[in-house]
């Protein structure tokens, strides 16, 4: 299932301004946070200058917001064998906002370490 038109939309705005505001603009040339729409997933990467191939950028997923048909959003986390689980401190919600923050206060340091 693909994101409603609308709902595309929003998530472009708020994970695009969440990507800007995340990173400080003196550390943009080594890290920076990008967004990848799938289906109805969105997942959030940091990306990093690859230590041994300076000019090559590193891609590791940090979290995964799904749309559900009922309207609501859930947040996931990654283990080490890239397979996704619902974060259980955070729950559904039709604010993509709030899971935002929740993420942002990553409780058990599993989104930022």
């Amino acid at each position: 299932m693909a994101l409603p038109v609308l709902t595309k939309r929003l998530v472009e705005i708020k994970l695009g301004a969440y990507c800007e505001k995340r990173i400080p603009h003196h550390a943009r040339d080594q890290v920076r946070l990008s967004y990848v729409i799938r289906g109805n997933s969105v997942t959030l990467n940091e990306e990093r200058i690859a230590f041994s191939q300076p000019g090559t950028w590193v891609t590791v997923p940090i979290a995964q917001f799904r749309y559900e048909d009922n309207g609501s959003w859930g947040l996931f986390c990654s283990d080490r064998n890239s397979k996704w689980h619902r974060y259980h401190q955070a729950k559904p919600s039709r604010d993509l906002d709030t899971l935002l923050a929740a993420l942002d206060a990553d409780q058990t340091g599993i989104f930022w370490g």
